[in-house]
């Protein structure tokens, strides 16, 4: 049987904190810019926590780095 691979996109979006808990950036800061006020902006660059619904399957997608 072949060797499972990580899946590369989810490599890209996502980090694993100290605590074993899933990073990620938030949506809606790419494009569209100007027609948002600067608190959401601000908002928008902080990092957020992934969900305990979704963290099962993110780390499924993870698990062959480690």
């Amino acid at each position: 049987m072949p060797k499972m691979r990580t899946h590369s996109g989810t490599k890209k979006r996502f980090k694993v904190t100290g605590s074993g808990r899933i990073k990620r950036s938030r949506a809606g800061n790419q494009h569209l810019a100007p027609g948002k006020t600067h608190k959401q902006k601000r908002q928008l660059r902080k990092f957020s926590l992934v969900t305990r619904s979704d963290t099962k399957r993110i780390k499924q997608q993870l698990d062959q780095l480690n």
